[in-house]
């Protein structure tokens, strides 16, 4: 009886503690059993070029997911389900590659994305039979043009451990909760942060065993902003389609404001293969092909600009008194320093040249005398505020800054002096010179804009709001340089397009444009020697160049392009150019046009001297 007594006490008191001394710390452990909050990932923005052709966007497809907490076996579970829904070993090995990288083990990971209806259908018969086994409708990235202005839009990714270290150090591991994907390549990594959007949060009753029973309250996400572009896609896709069968660059701008109208790299790729990791037969595709389709070649390839340098060397030499715009040279076919013999393009020279009609008729000879009395370091002195080896500070991740030669640099570089032999070369955009086609565009649309630089940009609005750039002091900056000097180099260069080295690809041209044309050497000849194109390798021909802007009254486009193992500017860049002006200008296709230009009628402008 005793016992009993003792017993019952202590059940009684067991109880009492429980439910009374306790009860508001085990109240709340059983509530938070009850309940769980489930992340809802937002939505991403839309990217939008500025006519609102939709270049980027989600799209919510059924999608094949696996709870790993209730299957152990995935390579037993896919043979089951393969007679149902296809799976192929790479989806397989991609889940266990997820499946070992995830932190949650009781969500669920993709194992096979993007069903078909009839797909969904077939598995949602007989999902019944197969624990763990879910159908989710998923937001899925679809960039509708596939390769066409890949390299700017990038594309997202599944969030790596590296990602994860990111959003650990910028304090956003919250905020993307239930989220899978980020931004990896282009605008959708630089514009994440307004992209992805804030997460929103469910908060659902479970049973015991983790089963939802009903919905508590819900905070929607936010979706994420819309992002619309400068780009003009029709203008992009038309350039993308005339570098068909070549490799190489080209950047339009609009002068007065920075806006990119169009950013081509050649060849491209499809960011659709990225989304839910690139497969190893396309990442090896892409990895060994020798035209390197996935090299940002505006933003990261860097070329020796060529003839396309004079009118920013005419500039120099004017701004620093070396030569007059009346001073006049004999131009012979060659300048002789010391005993080495730069030679001109033109064998035969070009006879009394004076500034102006260096320009016109892409005098080397002119430039290798005046650039060895300018001095290397006055050239980059003068270059430098032009953007010329300098990031333009665009709206990209990984710009590279190329390479503005001077004295400092080679000392630095080489433990060695500059020699002012290695100077000539400097001159006609040979030597040292390594500048991205993005800066020899942003140099000719200032140049175009009077000499007042403008950022080159390509996000003009983020959701309805247009980005703040007034704290960016380089806007609407002007450069030290006469404006009398200005508009020398500007007229020199619409008698280029009239009646000076790409005279033929602008013949008949609706409106007067401004231009240089360029021929950049990629690999040195001996100096008795002559550059024969017959003779060389594609890949070691040289590449063609065009800078130029139209109008030229009121300029609203500037474009600089290169042409890989193009040969003469004249002959392979400027009527690429000549279409597009047209294009934007004219609205013309170029199946309106009757511009042929006869290789045998193109005067040479191709460097035919190395540094010595």
């Amino acid at each position: 009886m005793t016992i009993s007594v003792v017993g019952f006490g202590l059940l009684g008191a067991q109880a009492w503690h429980l439910q009374v001394k306790n009860f508001d710390k085990y109240h709340a452990l059983a509530e938070n059993n009850r309940i769980t909050l489930l992340p809802l990932p937002p939505q991403r923005g839309r990217i939008l070029d500025r006519n609102g052709i939709v270049l980027a966007e989600d799209v919510y497809l059924p999608a094949l997911e696996i709870a790993t907490s209730q299957v152990r076996n995935i390579d037993r579970l896919a043979a089951q389900l393969s007679p149902i829904v296809p799976i192929t070993p790479q989806e397989i090995r991609r889940f266990k590659k997820l499946a070992a990288a995830s932190k949650n083990t009781d969500g669920t990971i993709p194992l096979k994305t993007r069903l078909t209806d009839e797909e969904a259908a077939r598995l949602a018969a007989v999902r019944f039979r197969f624990d763990g086994v879910e159908i989710k409708a998923r937001p899925h990235r679809r960039y509708p043009l596939g390769t066409s202005a890949a390299h700017v839009i990038g594309h997202i990714g599944r969030i790596s451990a590296a990602d994860n270290d990111w959003l650990a150090r910028t304090d956003n591991v919250s905020n993307y909760a239930g989220s899978t994907h980020i931004g990896k390549l282009g605008l959708e990594q630089s514009y994440e942060s307004a992209l992805h959007g804030t997460v929103g949060i469910e908060e659902v009753e479970v049973t015991a065993s983790g089963r939802p029973v009903r919905s508590l309250s819900r905070r929607p996400a936010t979706p994420g902003q819309d992002i619309q572009l400068s780009l003009d896609i029709p203008l992009q896709q038309l350039a993308e389609q005339l570098f068909v069968g070549w490799r190489g660059a080209l950047v339009a701008i609009e002068p007065r404001t920075g806006e990119i109208l169009a950013f081509v790299s050649m060849p491209s790729f499809d960011p659709n293969l990225f989304v839910d990791g690139i497969d190893q037969q396309n990442w090896q595709r892409l990895n060994t092909d020798p035209a390197r389709p996935l090299l940002n070649r505006p933003l990261r390839g860097t070329y020796p600009p060529g003839s396309t340098y004079k009118p920013f060397m005419a500039l120099a030499i004017l701004q620093n008194g070396v030569r007059k715009p009346d001073d006049v040279i004999q131009d012979p076919g060659y300048f002789m320093l010391g005993k080495h013999r730069f030679r001109d393009s033109k064998p035969q020279g070009h006879g009394k040249v004076d500034l102006f009609r260096s320009i016109v008729v892409s005098s080397d000879t002119y430039y290798y005398g005046a650039s060895y009395d300018l001095g290397v370091d006055r050239i980059h002195d003068f270059m430098k505020p032009w953007g010329f080896g300098q990031l333009t500070g665009i709206d990209l991740p990984d710009e590279q800054p190329g390479l503005l030669p001077s004295s400092a640099w080679k000392q630095q570089r080489f433990k060695q002096p500059w020699y002012p032999g290695e100077t000539p070369s400097i001159g006609i955009g040979q030597g040292y010179n390594a500048f991205t086609i993005l800066q020899l565009a942003h140099a000719t649309a200032t140049l175009a804009n009077d000499a007042i630089v403008q950022r080159p940009h390509l996000v003009t609005h983020i959701g309805t709001v247009s980005p703040d750039t007034s704290s960016d002091t380089r806007s609407g900056r002007p450069l030290p340089v006469a404006r009398q000097y200005v508009q020398l180099v500007q007229r020199a260069m619409a008698d280029v397009n009239r009646k000076g080295t790409a005279r033929l690809a602008f013949q008949g041209a609706g409106y007067e444009s401004a231009g240089k044309t360029g021929t950049a050497q990629v690999i040195g000849i001996r100096q008795n020697e002559k550059y024969d194109e017959r003779k060389v390798a594609q890949h070691f021909r040289d590449h063609s160049l065009y800078m130029g802007y139209a109008p030229v009254e009121n300029p609203r486009i500037a474009l600089a392009m290169v042409v890989e193992n193009g040969g003469f500017g004249a002959r392979t860049a400027a009527p690429i150019a000549r279409k597009l002006f047209d294009f934007y200008l004219l609205g013309k296709r170029p199946t309106e046009l009757d511009t042929p230009v006869n290789p045998a009628d193109i005067e040479p402008d191709v460097p035919e001297e190395t540094q010595p």
